[in-house]
């Protein structure tokens, strides 16, 4: 599949292909539920979609999976290090780190806005300092960095049916949701981290403090409190995804059944955690693997009606006459 994936955008350089293999394998590995969608995207966009999830996973791997043994210090080193390998991939276009060069080569392809990445790495660099948030607002200031620009990064890959800048709202709230999403899901396993993602004034409006959290974390024990303050956490997530859901339809047919999976399976985790009793400082909440299944066979069945369509308008059903973006295979490193 992957070697079908290269060959259908075009991607003939040896290293590049083994860069964006590397993504691929990060995504395959970390984003079980972004992976999943993923496979819906016709096969040339695949490796862009990777290449963009395969270094933001990077970068952040950076700030948690070294681990409170290598300190704030080491962090920040491998940060500065990933910075600058990224400043000179999307200047000129390579870079010995493979990562990057896959994400410079699709950055160029798809005339990806180079702020965007800026933004991600200094939320990044945020998350080896800043331990909690004082309020919505500061956290949202914090996901517009984490988040929101993922979304507007993918938004040249998926293409739009309409103005770009009318769907980047949508998008960019779509990437907000799916990382409050974690939050709730994470909640337990980022305290282990030292961090509260969860608002403190929406904390404290339900008497609750970091002290209850770790009590709650390390005894195993609830408190009607914290179930209190997770309920109302959640539904101010399920407000973002309601800000997000008009984007859908902004999509390019062909990028509208892999998006549509990745909100419904991501929604999906909310509705885990809350049949989960809320327990997501002992335990995390999973969909069920059926569930996932019928996600997915839903995307199939809309990937084959689009085509369908397509076939039916006397068009190409592999997306390039669907797409006001030029196709991948054009200017090829």
């Amino acid at each position: 599949m992957t070697d079908r994936e290269l060959d259908a955008a075009g991607v003939t350089d040896p290293a590049l292909r083994e860069a964006y293999r590397r993504c691929r394998a990060l995504n395959a590995r970390h984003g079980r539920t972004y992976f999943l969608a993923t496979r819906l995207l016709p096969v040339e966009r695949r490796p862009a979609v990777h290449a963009l999830y395969g270094f933001a996973r990077w970068a952040d791997d950076i700030v948690d999976a070294l681990g409170t043994g290598a300190g704030t210090e080491r962090r920040d080193a491998e940060l500065s290090a990933l910075q600058r390998e990224l400043d000179k991939g999307l200047r000129d276009g390579n870079s010995t780190e493979p990562v990057v060069r896959a994400l410079a080569d699709t950055a160029r392809r798809y005339g990806i806005d180079h702020g965007h990445f800026a933004d991600f790495m200094t939320a990044m660099r945020a998350d080896l300092v800043v331990t909690d948030y004082a309020d919505q607002a500061a956290l949202r200031r914090y996901t517009h960095g984490s988040a929101a620009v993922i979304g507007l990064q993918m938004l040249p890959v998926l293409g739009t049916v309409v103005p770009r800048e009318a769907a980047a709202p949508h998008a960019a709230a779509l990437g907000v949701a799916f990382q409050l999403t974690n939050f709730l899901r994470d909640v337990g396993e980022d305290l282990d981290r030292g961090r509260v993602y969860l608002p403190a004034d929406l904390l404290a409006a339900h008497g609750v403090d970091r002290a209850l959290l770790c009590w709650s974390r390390d005894t195993g024990r609830r408190d009607r409190r914290i179930t209190s303050a997770l309920r109302e956490f959640e539904a101010l997530t399920r407000g973002v995804y309601r800000e997000a859901a008009p984007g859908l339809g902004m999509l390019d047919p062909v990028s509208r059944p892999c998006i549509r999976a990745a909100f419904v399976l991501y929604g999906g985790i909310l509705d885990a955690v809350a049949r989960d009793g809320w327990s997501v400082l002992h335990r995390r909440a999973v969909v069920p693997r059926r569930r996932r299944a019928v996600v997915a066979a839903d995307g199939l069945a809309r990937v084959a009606a689009v085509r369908l369509r397509a076939r039916a308008a006397g068009r190409d059903p592999d997306v390039r006459a669907l797409t006001p973006y030029p196709a991948v295979s054009e200017g090829v490193a």
